[in-house]
């Protein structure tokens, strides 16, 4: 008799059966891991595959034999790893009363109140209650009940339905880093809270009620609005940042009412920043534009859309070659596209979305990133330089923080010392003025390794030394694979090209891949659209110093959103022409802007962003547009016709034939000068997380939050005791404005930090400008 085939299992593989069902997976995993590759259902509370195996809820109990002999005891399929030969049972007698009698104890203590909760009908609670709980309750003592955790404006909180998974515990500790809660007590007097009663003020904290399996923590800003069957769940993405996340607009009526995750492994995984998840409030902001406007005799009338492009295009056509045209980064790729014909069209050169940054010396265009955002978790090394990462882009943050978790050495040079939520292996902590200097070190040490030193950085690296830090941060660079990181403190920085260059050069040197931060959620596609200067026109920033005759403006609030409000006012006053297509209308615009165009928000209209990987991702409208409302691209083809010009005749997105054009800034001369050393106090100014658009600016709940502080002086203790300066002293900053100050030792000696992103800062000197001070 022949021998039986055997079925041999890869080396890193083990076979084992489940209800029968003969599979083979990966050496060390979990039972549960195996069964939901398989499709086969085993019921969970704790579990969850993006949280470490806490085994707390014992709801995935199964029966198990392993060489042909049973387990004296249901075992928990998520912290049982598997074994060759191993055969698994869920649905057994035996296996099914341990999951009826574990349904049983968490139902003893959980409040009968579905109909009032926040999860009903999306409860996991609820859902396997259905098929493994008893209908009536045994139960007839006193119910426990906890008190409720105040978490902030975001999570609310109903503690009593709490069923100790520890999910929300996890998260906070494992994946956003903040071991912000925690169990207090033991037994059946086990609580989850915040340890001290304090706020949870991570950026990621709404992702602990995607994780809850119950009603304990829900979306506050969600509470009691609908109920789950009453949504709409249409796909789209964040567009607060350029990594796009990938997520959820929960509509009804066309209103939305909640944002939620989508999971996309390659981008945001199954998270959410908060900016994200929150910033939809902001769509309903008192101040949105639902009718066209002009200015007449001082005053704002409502027009019709006809009579409003008949004003916009005499506007236009009257400044021609002299217009400025200033567009939001967050544009879509099809509004950028035609916002470059209608700027061909007008004959002029002064185009460009590049609202933020000072120096453009080397004509940056944004780029994708050169270590993708899924490869950041692997990396062995990283080098920040000017960024406050984890409030610039979260997510990518939290994969560095994967990466920090599993030995990843990081270095960073920044102009203060920002709170991250892993430990630095080292960092050069120093004021705006002197972040080139300190690079430089760091290209000296890159140098050392023998990599060939481009001409223009050849003479300012001559005779620099490079210390023991900067040495230390290179060798690892050199080990990799490795990661340098720009952040926005660079990129905007008023020498932004010499650390873009150094950067590059160590990252060329040492091997390592760089990634700099686009400023703007689109800005790479509209980098490819040629959303910039053609040959003869100025950058954003200079169009303003030198005023053109008439100014169009596409979603921006000038007084806000560019570096130097008060000279943006300036240069548009000057100008006495401006056309502004907004979706609100705020206090800057009414003043300087003689036509207001109504215009949609990414979730109420169609089109196309890219990514920091260069992903090209599609949204289709979720929400219903207010009012005479009308998308950007409609209003860009209607004025287009009005003026006659070529490329407008199109009746939908398919036919606009958008595709990318090879970007028209002209390049620069390479480096820009480097200044004399500003003596004194020099402005750091960043941009607030949840203040770096109008839309968030306009979320009530994301200003509430701890986040979001007032606009503020901070400065170094040691510079205060200087001036005779006291915490909460009122300053007066530039002659201009009077702030309060706070004192605080993340911030280098010779620096003042000062958001931008404030009415009251708005009239300050930009970023790396000298800041006078003097009490009020």
């Amino acid at each position: 008799m022949s021998a039986q085939p055997v079925n041999q299992a890869p080396p890193d593989q083990v076979n084992i059966e489940i209800n029968g069902l003969a599979l083979q997976v990966p050496k060390g995993s979990m039972i549960i891991h195996a069964a939901d590759k398989a499709g086969i259902p085993i019921p969970r509370f704790c579990y969850h595959r993006k949280l470490p195996i806490a085994a707390n809820c014992r709801m995935c109990l199964v029966e198990v034999e392993m060489g042909g002999r049973p387990m004296p005891k249901p075992q928990p399929a998520c912290a049982t790893p598997v074994g060759e030969g191993m055969k698994v049972f869920t649905r057994t007698e035996g296996a099914l009363k341990a999951q009826r009698n574990v349904m049983e104890f968490l139902l003893i203590n959980h409040p009968l109140d579905c109909p009032i909760c926040d999860q009903g009908g999306e409860c996991e609670l609820q859902d396997i209650s259905l098929g493994y709980g008893r209908g009536v309750s045994r139960y007839v003592e006193r119910k426990r009940t906890v008190a409720d955790e105040n978490l902030g404006p975001l999570v609310a909180t109903e503690m009593t339905r709490c069923i100790q998974c520890t999910r929300c515990v996890r998260f906070t500790s494992e994946i956003a880093g903040s071991y912000e809660l925690g169990g207090i007590n033991r037994g059946d007097n086990l609580q989850i809270g915040t340890y001290i009663g304090k706020t949870v003020e991570t950026e990621l904290s709404g992702n602990i009620i995607d994780v809850c399996p119950v009603g304990a923590l829900t979306n506050k800003v969600f509470k009691f609005q609908a109920r789950a069957w009453e949504l709409i769940a249409r796909p789209s993405i964040g567009y607060h940042d350029a990594l796009g996340s990938n997520l959820w607009l929960h509509t009804r009526r066309g209103a939305v009412l909640r944002t939620v995750p989508r999971d996309n492994e390659s981008i945001n995984e199954c998270w959410l920043s908060d900016r994200d998840r929150y910033s939809h409030q902001g769509l309903q902001s008192a101040d949105r534009l639902a009718q066209p406007r002009l200015k007449r005799d001082g005053l704002w009338v409502d027009v019709s859309w006809e009579e409003a492009l008949n004003t916009a295009a005499g506007i236009l056509r009257k400044a021609g070659p002299e217009l400025g045209v200033l567009v939001n980064p967050a544009s879509t790729c099809e509004e950028g596209e035609l916002l470059r014909r209608l700027a061909t069209g007008l004959g002029t050169a002064h185009l460009d979305h590049r609202l933020r940054q000072l120096d453009l010396a080397d004509a940056p265009l944004a780029r994708r990133f050169a270590v993708p955002v899924a490869e950041v978790p692997k990396v062995k090394a990283a080098l920040l330089v000017g960024s406050d990462l984890r409030y610039e882009l979260p997510l990518l943050n939290h994969r560095l923080h994967q990466a920090w978790k599993q030995g990843a050495r990081i270095f960073a040079v920044n102009p203060a010392a920002y709170h991250f939520n892993y430990d630095l292996a080292g960092a050069a902590v120093v004021a705006p003025q002197h972040l080139v200097d300190t690079l430089l070190g760091f290209a000296a040490a890159a140098a050392e390794l023998g990599a060939g030193v481009p001409a223009p950085l050849q003479q300012a690296l001559s005779g620099v030394e490079p210390d023991e830090l900067a040495r230390t941060a290179v060798k690892a660079l050199q080990a990799g694979p490795a990661v340098i990181i720009l952040g926005e403190a660079a990129v905007l920085h008023p020498q932004a090209s010499w650390l873009r260059a150094l950067a590059d050069f160590i990252a060329t040197a040492t091997g390592a891949g760089i990634d700099e931060l686009p400023v703007g959620a689109n800005a790479i596609g509209l980098a490819a659209q040629g959303v910039l200067p053609a040959a003869g026109g100025l950058s954003a920033c200079t169009m303003l110093t030198q005023p053109r005759q008439g100014y169009l403006l596409y979603g921006v609030e000038p007084a806000l959103d560019l570096p130097n409000g008060e000279q943006t006012l300036r240069g548009l006053r000057a100008a006495g022409q401006v056309v502004a297509f907004t979706a609100f209308a705020s206090e800057d615009l009414l003043e300087v802007a003689q036509v207001l165009l109504p215009i949609g928000l990414l979730p109420e209209i169609d089109g196309r962003l890219v990514n920091v990987d260069g992903q090209v991702q599609t949204v289709e409208a979720a929400a219903t547009l207010p009012g005479e409302t009308r998308p950007g691209w409609k209003v860009l083809r209607a004025l287009g016709a009005q003026l006659g010009l070529e490329g407008f005749a199109f009746d939908d997105l398919a036919g606009l034939g958008a595709g990318e054009t090879p970007p028209s800034a002209v390049a620069g001369s390479g480096l820009s000068g480097r200044p004399a050393p500003v003596e004194g106090l020099v402005r750091l100014a960043s941009w607030p997380i949840y203040r770096c658009d109008a839309v968030l600016r306009r979320a009530a709940a994301l200003q509430a939050h701890p986040l979001t502080r007032p606009a503020e002086v901070r400065l170094n203790p040691e510079d205060a005791a200087e001036r005779d300066i006291r915490e909460g002293d009122p300053l007066r900053v530039a002659d201009a404005v009077v702030l309060p100050a706070r004192l605080d030792p993340a911030v280098p000696r010779d620096a003042v930090w000062i958001e931008s992103g404030h009415a009251d800062t708005a009239s300050l000197p930009p970023y790396g400008a000298a800041i006078t001070l003097s009490k009020a």
